[in-house]
């Protein structure tokens, strides 16, 4: 039996992406284990994963080194007797766990001299794999092999009981018109933002044709959601920072459409197979698209986008602002029949 050990990214849209890494492994090996190491609020989104066997916690801290803490948890893997180990985290820290755990294959792409301490190193060649999903999927091939052309996108499961428990939670029934879920938040800072204006306008109109529409998001992003609500009359519902993650993929998977930015969610959602508009400014689709079929991205084309910053180093917010709320009402209009 081959056992896999892989250490996960830490945002949820990278997680979300390394599932396409995961399908590869178990379409070439079919008798393989995976178990994926990877922060604890990350095991609610693996655990949608059918191909993940098992899931380690990672307690450490963002940009601690935790050195001896690292050195007991991959102590304690040795008694699984991995084959390999697949770090698909960037840092020289994440590559510690497999050297304890004393894995003896250990690949990763070369960076942060992390050759010291994994022996089967890749050197990254972003031409070849300008995608995020590429490099990971790379590092499941031997160093030589062509990624192929066709690959599997993520699909999360959701089942009737999941969704009915995440519906019982919030006090919802199952619905009975459509839902539009609307994802307003970004984890990396504002200018990923669409403005709340924008999705309020959205919601009004989705809501004057008979929809329901229902705001996700994390409890850091209730400020924008409260804010939306505001301009609507409270007529959504505010589900920001109500719900677990698992509890909001089973929400998310009753939505008929979803609107969102550049966001963890809106990997979720594309991995759900939802219509879904993905709203992009300060960042790009070029590095890491949603992957699925059913998606419009709606971008504009200033010259000083993308800039990658959390804050609009202009202080305008144009690429974001400029996004017309009537462009994506009647790009949702093509996307779902009325």
């Amino acid at each position: 039996m081959n056992k896999i050990l892989l250490i996960g990214p830490a945002w949820v849209g990278d997680m979300v992406m390394a599932q396409s890494l995961f399908k590869l492994l178990k379409e070439r090996r079919p008798n393989a284990v995976l178990h994926v190491a990877a922060p604890a609020w990350t095991l609610p989104l693996l655990s949608r994963m059918p191909e993940v066997s098992a899931m380690t916690p990672l307690p450490f801290a963002h940009g601690r080194l935790d050195l001896q803490a690292r050195y007991t948890i991959g102590k304690s893997l040795r008694a699984t007797q991995f084959e390999q180990a697949i770090v698909l985290a960037n840092s020289f820290k994440s590559a510690l766990l497999p050297w304890f755990a004393k894995i003896p294959l250990r690949t990763g792409w070369s960076r942060e001299l992390r050759c010291l301490i994994l022996n089967d190193t890749r050197r990254l060649d972003k031409k070849r794999y300008p995608l995020m999903v590429q490099r990971y999927l790379a590092l499941g091939l031997s160093p030589d092999e062509v990624l192929p052309s066709a690959y599997s996108h993520p699909e999360l499961s959701s089942t009737l009981e999941t969704q009915a428990a995440a519906l019982e939670q919030v006090g919802l029934s199952r619905p009975t018109v459509p839902v539009l879920a609307l994802c307003p938040g970004a984890e990396f800072g504002p200018s990923k933002r669409w403005p709340e204006e924008a999705y309020a306008e959205v919601a009004r109109a989705k809501l004057a044709a008979g929809w329901q529409v229902w705001l996700f998001g994390s409890a850091k992003d209730q400020a924008v959601t409260q804010r939306i609500m505001a301009l609507t009359g409270n007529a959504c519902l505010d589900l920001a920072g109500r719900t677990r993650l698992d509890e909001a993929i089973d929400l998310l998977a009753l939505a008929t459409a979803v609107v969102s930015n550049d966001s963890g969610l809106m990997h979720v959602a594309a991995a759900l197979k939802k219509p879904l508009i993905a709203l992009y400014g300060s960042t790009s689709p070029d590095f890491t698209p949603p992957l699925a079929k059913q998606v419009s991205i709606l971008k504009l084309a200033l010259s000083c986008q993308p800039c990658f910053e959390r804050d609009c180093p202009l202080k305008h917010h144009q690429c974001m602002r400029d996004l017309a709320p009537s462009t994506v009402l009647n790009t949702l209009g093509g996307l779902v029949a009325p």
